[in-house]
């Protein structure tokens, strides 16, 4: 694959996070309803309750998509065992919207498989990359749900969703722009 090419698969990374993003705020913005001190964010994509359901769950559908098609052709030559754990993630946020909480405790299941997911991603890519960026992804991310549990703070479920998403689609989109630039180093240098 030339550079070029490389270029335009690496924008697939950027945007693929920036999808999930804007349908959230689409559909927070048509529904008021939706609280971040009572909803979980995967509210917003109940086929039955949801008004913006549709937008919703189709923003995490392509988000998964970019995401693989990024991995499998740009990011898997940069970290190779990080790029199996984010083609895994992406194809569980895909299920998260898929199976709505219309299928009640299969939506539960994948929804914690995705968060355990993208821990997991960052944990491989701390690891092979050494990078500590990676390794603080996973500790916010963590510490988001750790914090949420013993009740530190009053938030419904959506708060350590977005700031696990975040903190690991962050680390996805820089990984993106460095090969975007043809830095060789941080999370995508060769071994």
């Amino acid at each position: 694959m030339n550079s070029t090419n490389e270029k335009y698969y690496a924008l697939l990374g950027i945007i693929g996070p920036f999808v999930t993003y804007l349908s959230i705020w689409v559909s927070i913005m048509f529904s008021p309803w939706f609280s971040w001190q009572r909803n979980a964010l995967s509210d917003l994509g109940h086929s039955i309750k949801s008004e913006v359901a549709p937008i919703f769950n189709l923003g995490l559908l392509l988000t998964g998509f970019l995401i693989i098609m990024y991995t499998v052709t740009v990011f898997k030559k940069h970290a190779k065992y990080t790029s199996i754990c984010l083609i895994t993630s992406a194809i569980i946020l895909q299920l998260v919207a898929t199976f709505d909480e219309v299928y009640g405790s299969l939506h539960d299941v994948v929804s914690v498989l995705f968060f355990v997911s993208i821990w997991i991603t960052s944990v491989v890519n701390a690891i092979e990359k050494k990078s500590l960026l990676a390794l603080m992804a996973f500790i916010v991310g963590l510490s988001s749900w750790i914090l949420y549990g013993m009740k530190v703070y009053r938030a419904g479920i959506a708060v350590p969703e977005i700031i696990s998403f975040v903190a690991v689609a962050s680390l996805l989109q820089l990984s993106a722009i460095k090969i975007y630039f043809e830095k060789n180093d941080f999370i995508t240098s060769a071994h």
